[in-house]
């Protein structure tokens, strides 16, 4: 259903996928003592096949937050990631509601459909937002800044597996010195 359409050329190289117009479908995970959000940009191809954020297994995200928060294990199921989420009062959602994509490249996102961020303010007493990686911090700054006053936007080095300068450990360290601020 998701799957980037590549075709093999003759020469065995890939011909670049086309433009699909894709729906974050399923909704974000906070409750009324989340203090911490976390806005992604748009679920990758992996994560909206599996219905859950972070969802391609090279994706740093939840060992990262795991670290973070001194876990004794990376959750693993769906279930135990909402938990651990919710039992460290922290949201987790995108900025996109809809747009133009190919496959999982953020670099490639147009005709953006911003979520309503009030859905989450409404309930939570959210402190501060970090936003993970460059692409989820520009678009929330030109969509979703005006939502919020007065909270914090702290942008955090993206755990995407296209950001392959930064180890595992580094982005721990550097998602833990700005998060730590608010735990």
């Amino acid at each position: 259903m998701y799957q980037l359409r590549n075709r093999q050329l003759k020469d065995g190289k890939k011909e670049r996928g086309s433009y699909e117009h894709v729906a974050h479908e399923f909704g974000p995970v906070y409750d009324s003592m989340s203090k911490i959000l976390i806005l992604g940009s748009l679920p990758s191809v992996k994560s909206r096949e599996q219905q859950f954020y972070y969802g391609h297994p090279q994706n740093r995200f939840w060992r990262v937050l795991a670290g973070v928060l001194g876990a004794a294990e990376v959750p693993g199921t769906i279930a135990q990631k909402r938990s651990f989420l919710i039992s460290n009062r922290i949201a987790l959602w995108d900025v996109i509601a809809s747009c133009d994509i190919i496959g999982s490249a953020d670099s490639t996102i147009k005709n953006v459909k911003e979520n309503d961020m009030s859905v989450i303010f409404e309930t939570a007493p959210v402190r501060v937002i970090f936003t993970n990686g460059a692409k989820a911090d520009v678009l929330f700054r030109k969509y979703c800044k005006g939502c919020i006053a007065g909270i914090p936007v702290i942008k955090l080095p993206s755990t995407s597996p296209a950001n392959a300068a930064w180890s595992v450990q580094r982005l721990t360290e550097a998602w833990k010195e700005e998060i730590g601020k608010y735990l």
